[in-house]
């Protein structure tokens, strides 16, 4: 009996392929590097106004990345219509509103998604985005 094509199940899909237990699994979404970079923003601002606020909405924006398909930029324009599509991969993404910004650099052909900043609006003013 001849080995099962799992490329049927998503047949555009250029993805990683995972033993799992003798059968072929797809790893399609998103991988998310640098949140220790986030976890220590909010550590070292634990009593400011507004941070759990901030938290809880990371948090949100974390779970739906983690679920993400993310294989160009459209994808994440469908998810996240107000995100910024920057140069070399980098989006910007609006967390708690407008009040805190999160740069993140995407490979989109890896599912790879690397935080390379997190602040609020002003701290972002001070950064130059597309070479965080």
């Amino acid at each position: 009996m001849p080995a099962p094509d799992f490329t049927s199940f998503n047949p555009g899909y250029a993805g990683f392929a995972f033993p799992n237990f003798g059968i072929l699994c797809y790893a399609c979404f998103m991988i998310v590097i640098g949140a220790d970079l986030v976890e220590i923003y909010f550590a070292e601002r634990s009593g400011h106004k507004g941070i759990k606020a901030a938290r809880s909405q990371y948090e949100a924006w974390r779970d739906i990345v983690s679920r993400a398909q993310w294989r160009q930029p459209e994808d994440v324009k469908t998810s996240y219509p107000k995100a910024s599509i920057l140069k070399a991969g980098r989006v910007v993404f609006n967390i708690k509103g407008n009040d805190y910004r999160l740069v993140a650099r995407v490979q989109y052909q890896a599912g790879v998604l690397a935080i390379r900043f997190f602040g609020t609006h002003a701290e972002y003013d001070e950064i130059d985005a597309e070479n965080v």
